[in-house]
């Protein structure tokens, strides 16, 4: 039956090649749509697979570049049972490179928190290092930095070399190669250079990592960071803190988070009233307590902790606490959706190239008509009919597959080749089965409705109308 298919098939090869190129189409598309969605999965599991310990934002920011906190917070959190390191960082976008104007991929200023770093059991970056060396205590002060292997080969530079980022120069000492795109775009600097750049608010810095003893799970250390710092004056950031800044300012009392002059009386103004509403009815003593009240820190033992704080509480978390793990499952949340985007825009593919193998097949059959009818009257019953038509229908979409999957797969190839700073995407061996598979079955039920169709013409009613 499947040789008499394929005979069937050749017999008609421009019909059947266009059928066959439809359904190709539709499985390269495929394919390459979830690939974008693999290869975010596969690029989040080895970024945060390489950062065992637990990042601090200001609650909303996207990333840290956004993100502003208090300073002086770093040590509250080194003071917590469990902690061995609190590292401040911060980021800061780069626009010129050697005179070169920077869009894409992005690249930004890494201030190096270079004590704490020292101290650091697992340093992302100083463990990466892969010519050089990473920034230490002699280079305080001095305009040195370390950059990824990226960075060098776009703009040729080594190590020894002179590199110039926003205007200022600074030697290369060390060159890093982390391997995933979301951690490849730094330039790492001590951190007073970068705020002196920048012209950052000393008071605050972009985020916080901390690294745990391993002694106390990491969940318990971030309950308990959240517990400490629930009900602080930081607002959670807006789209809008781009044109208003930062907001924060060092002259805040340990633990507490003041307002800076933004130089706009308008917005300064509307700062003061939100404050005075908010204090409105409370005594300077009640006042003083709320801001300077400590926070009380459960025990390790502590089994009366409630497993999920209320609504109302997490409203008041000033900042986004999560470990790697849960970093990664809120990219995997993101992902999702995009899964259910690709997946759409997919189906409307797979809907073409099926109807092309329905119209492929009610042409092929209505040709055919004398053919089966002859079939029939030699002892063919409705099942066989059936089966050779439906077997047909199934070589199309199995050759549709496989040659789907391997354009699909080959195309991520040279695009992977093409673009490595911009893009990754991931064609598993699971994707390329699935749509072998798939491309089969939707060859299948394409042939399914000519089959039936001509499986009930009688034969000599197939005879007259042929």
């Amino acid at each position: 039956m499947l040789r008499f298919a394929v005979r069937n098939l050749l017999s008609r090869p421009v019909r059947s090649l266009l059928s066959l190129l439809g359904l190709t189409v539709a499985i390269v598309g495929m394919v390459g749509l979830f690939s974008v969605a693999e290869g975010i999965d596969a690029t989040v599991d080895d970024t945060f697979g390489q950062i065992p310990g637990i990042l601090i934002m200001q609650k909303g920011a996207p990333i840290p570049l956004f993100s502003r906190i208090p300073k002086a917070w770093k040590s509250e959190i080194e003071k917590l049972p469990g902690v061995n390191v609190v590292s401040a960082e911060i980021w800061v976008r780069v626009n010129v490179i050697n005179g070169k104007n920077i869009v894409s991929p992005p690249r930004f200023l890494f201030g190096a928190d270079i004590p704490a770093h020292q101290k650091l059991k697992h340093s992302v970056y100083g463990k990466a290092i892969i010519e050089g060396r990473y920034l230490n205590e002699s280079d305080t002060g001095i305009p040195r930095t370390v950059i990824s292997r990226q960075i060098a080969e776009e703009f040729n530079v080594g190590i020894g070399d002179s590199f110039k980022v926003n205007g200022a120069d600074f030697e290369v000492v060390g060159i890093y190669y982390c391997g995933s795109l979301l951690l490849d775009v730094a330039i790492i600097v001590e951190q007073p250079i970068v705020r002196q750049m920048s012209l950052f608010d000393p008071g605050v810095v972009c985020s916080f990592y901390v690294e745990p003893t391993g002694e106390i799970p990491n969940d318990k250390i971030v309950e308990w960071m959240q517990e400490m710092f629930r009900g602080r004056d930081l607002a959670s950031w807006q789209p809008s803190s781009l044109l208003f800044g930062s907001g924060s300012s060092s002259a805040a009392k340990p633990g507490q988070q003041t307002e800076s002059a933004s130089g706009n009386p308008l917005i300064d103004l509307v700062r003061s009233a939100d404050r005075a509403v908010k204090t409105f009815g409370q005594s300077d003593l009640e006042q003083e307590n709320t801001a300077d009240a400590p926070a009380s820190l459960p025990s390790v033992d502590d089994t009366s902790a409630k497993a999920s704080t209320s609504d109302d509480e997490e409203e008041l978390d000033p900042l986004e606490i999560r470990s790697a793990a849960d970093w990664a499952e809120r990219f995997d949340e993101f992902s999702a959706d995009l899964d259910i985007f690709l997946t759409i825009m997919t189906s409307i593919g797979l809907t073409i190239a099926v109807l092309s193998i329905i119209n492929t097949m009610l042409m092929s059959v209505s040709e055919r008509i004398i053919e089966f009818g002859v079939l029939k009257a030699n002892g063919w019953s409705r099942s066989d009919v059936m089966k050779l038509i439906t077997c047909e229908s199934a070589v199309l979409g199995l050759a549709g597959g496989i040659c789907g999957a391997f354009a699909g797969w080959l195309l991520t190839q040279v695009i992977n080749w093409q673009w490595p700073e911009h893009i990754r995407l991931l064609a598993s061996p699971e994707l390329l089965a699935f749509s072998v598979v798939f491309a089969t079955i939707l060859g299948i039920f394409g042939g399914l409705y000519p089959a039936v169709w001509a499986t009930r013409m009688m034969p000599m009613d197939a005879i007259r109308r042929g």
